[in-house]
């Protein structure tokens, strides 16, 4: 049996796992969690929430294989250094990999968290058994993740994968910095921008958008054009049906580059996948290259709300 304790650090919240590998399978054992404060007592908060699961769990040192970390970039994995992610003020340089190594005595690493997420879905969610797989986060954001020939493929520095910053039209809402962009079409912040632009259009034009009684285009969310869409609205299922026909344009260009057996879509698109599939399918099938196509299965995250934990467990049994 293997045994691993995985950190995940986010901006609001922090969260400390331990999970055991068997020949039955893998299973989260234990977790404590708390909010992210400043970055000392945020690291001493890790400490602590590492130092009560071994204690509860009745666990030493040499029985735990490795500590995998999860953190928003940028960092470096490779001198497990956390740079300065937008999402932790102060967080400049920090050695965390170093600092939880030591004060334990245990291997550790760190990934960011799209590449954590790709490594949960590939060892133990719907990638499980490929040798190839990617990983899109679809979410707020357009993170991702690639498992070539059986490792992470991160880069040269950690910058492999960012496929959120391909430009997939000239025009378009804005994500990643950049208009038209493939987060800017499929992402729940791109919905939004989607939306609003559709509802101000037919506002000025003096009509009504029952999803938007107010007019308040601040106020909407991709919640409620997915909502809408579901119900049959018109204009919901407009914006909806460009996200998804953009999906397809992106995993095209995935397909012809990597040639992967199976990409894993989690948030929005797993929510919504009766929806988006066939409209995103339609385009791969005109757009990639056929015999990538056919052996390429387009997948949602099984992994669902629990997938932060599983991601550092992941980066842990990595090691």
């Amino acid at each position: 049996m293997k045994q691993y304790i995985g950190v995940d650090i986010g901006g609001t919240k922090c969260a400390v796992t331990f999970g055991r590998e068997d020949a039955a399978g893998f299973r989260i054992a234990d977790k404590t969690g708390f909010a992210t404060t400043d970055v000392q007592g945020t690291i001493q908060g890790l400490k602590d929430g590492i130092a009560a699961i071994l204690e509860r769990n009745g666990l030493q040192a040499a029985e735990v294989s490795g500590i995998g970390i999860s953190c928003g970039g940028p960092l470096d994995s490779r001198r497990g250094v956390v740079l300065s992610p937008p999402n932790l003020p102060g967080w400049d340089n920090i050695p965390i990999v170093r600092i939880l190594s030591e004060a334990f005595g245990i291997p550790a690493a760190i990934q960011n968290d799209a590449n954590a997420c790709a490594l949960a879905e590939w060892r133990f969610g719907a990638g499980k058994g490929s040798r190839n797989m990617a990983f899109l986060t679809f979410g707020t954001g357009l993170g991702a993740g690639l498992v070539l020939d059986g490792k992470l493929y991160s880069g040269t520095n950690d910058n492999a994968g960012e496929l959120g910053h391909l430009r997939l039209s000239p025009f378009g809402p804005v994500g990643y910095g950049k208009a038209g962009s493939f987060e800017g079409f499929c992402s729940g912040s791109g919905i939004r921008q989607l939306a609003q632009s559709a509802v101000k259009e037919r506002l000025q034009m003096g009509g009504k958008v029952a999803w938007c009684p107010d007019g308040d285009l601040e106020a909407i969310t991709a919640k409620d054009v997915a909502i809408a869409a579901s119900e049959g609205d018109e204009l919901a299922l407009r914006v909806m049906r460009t996200s998804a026909e953009f999906l397809g344009a992106g995993l095209s260009i995935l397909i012809d580059i990597i040639n992967p057996e199976v990409i894993v879509i989690g948030s929005i698109y797993a929510r919504n996948e009766a929806f988006f599939k066939p409209l995103m399918q339609a385009v791969i099938d005109r757009e990639a290259l056929p015999l990538a196509a056919a052996v390429c299965r387009v997948v949602p995250a099984a992994l669902g709300e629990e997938i932060g934990d599983y991601a550092a467990l992941a980066v842990a049994a990595s090691i």
